[in-house]
């Protein structure tokens, strides 16, 4: 990022905040609730517009094998809410986000089975409960391979066990040279940078905007 602001209603409440990340790095973003830490991942996810700054990238292709001009070109946002249809089929739901970006990851069953949801690809979404919508979710992370994972609250609703699955699955992806951006007020289970927001107006706020530099040139396609 350089001089990149997250706004919201017209108005910035996040930045302006400079940073860097490679490929295999993390950066958790913490906070007061308030601070800007879920409009800062929806920009850096294409969803909201900048409130100033840039966001440049470096070393990744997008789905026309043309340098990705976008962070959205090369990264999953799993956000708070779940982003599958509640009277869809689990496998269903994840076939479509499969498709949509168009870089096969992981079968539909073998994604599941990674989140600890074996053999519920054909049930209704809505018949899950609320840990278990959340790992399904987490499975879109899986059955498309992307390059950056935008994460927000990510652990939320899931228990101790499911967080330590999903560390793991965060160290493997990082480990093949995937980046990982994600706000929590939970320790994910990683070793990572932190970039800490404060309420607009606190003396303390951070300044800046992002480049991302991979040193894995890894290509991804589609966006969500």
């Amino acid at each position: 990022m350089r001089e990149l602001c997250a706004s919201r209603g017209g108005s910035v409440i996040a930045g302006p905040l400079d940073f860097a990340l490679s490929g295999g790095e993390a950066l958790v973003v913490t906070g007061e609730n308030g601070a800007g830490k879920s409009t800062l991942l929806r920009t850096l996810a294409g969803l909201l517009p900048p409130g100033g700054g840039a966001l440049e990238i470096e070393g990744f292709l997008a789905a026309d094998g043309e340098p990705a001009r976008h962070l959205g070109d090369i990264a999953h946002y799993l956000g708070h809410r779940q982003a599958m249809k509640p009277a869809e089929s689990v496998g269903g739901g994840l076939g479509f986000w499969r498709d949509f970006f168009g870089t096969p990851g992981l079968a539909i069953e073998a994604a599941l089975a990674a989140v600890g949801l074996p053999g519920v690809a054909g049930l209704p979404f809505g018949y899950l409960s609320a840990g278990q919508q959340r790992r399904a979710a987490i499975a879109r992370l899986l059955v498309a391979q992307r390059s950056v994972w935008i994460l927000d609250e990510p652990t939320a609703a899931l228990d101790q066990g499911s967080q330590a699955m999903f560390a793991r699955l965060l160290a493997a992806h990082l480990e093949t040279g995937g980046i990982v951006v994600a706000a929590t007020h939970q320790p994910l289970g990683l070793a990572a940078r932190e970039l800490r927001l404060e309420r607009r107006g606190d003396a303390s706020s951070p300044q800046g905007a992002l480049s991302l530099d991979a040193a894995d040139r890894l290509a991804a396609e589609g966006w969500l």
